[in-house]
């Protein structure tokens, strides 16, 4: 987020999603963040971090509930 500072990620605590299969194929999420939703590719643990805003983040999860970007 342009302007935003940085945050501290060293004590985050990942989760995957319960309807994570063991494929792999997955992103993780760390809570107690507020406003933000940090996000990283579980293959990639040390990789690079996207933070949405949080209001960003619930639109994009609502639309993954209602079928928005399955094809």
């Amino acid at each position: 987020m342009a302007g935003s500072p940085e945050l501290d990620l060293a004590a985050a605590a990942w989760r995957k999603s319960s309807y994570t299969a063991n494929a792999g194929n997955c992103v993780e999420v760390a809570d107690g963040y507020p406003g933000v939703m940090p996000v990283r590719d579980s293959k990639d643990p040390e990789g690079p971090v996207l933070v949405f805003g949080a209001p960003l983040w619930l639109t994009f999860v609502e639309g993954v509930k209602r079928g928005s970007f399955a094809g």
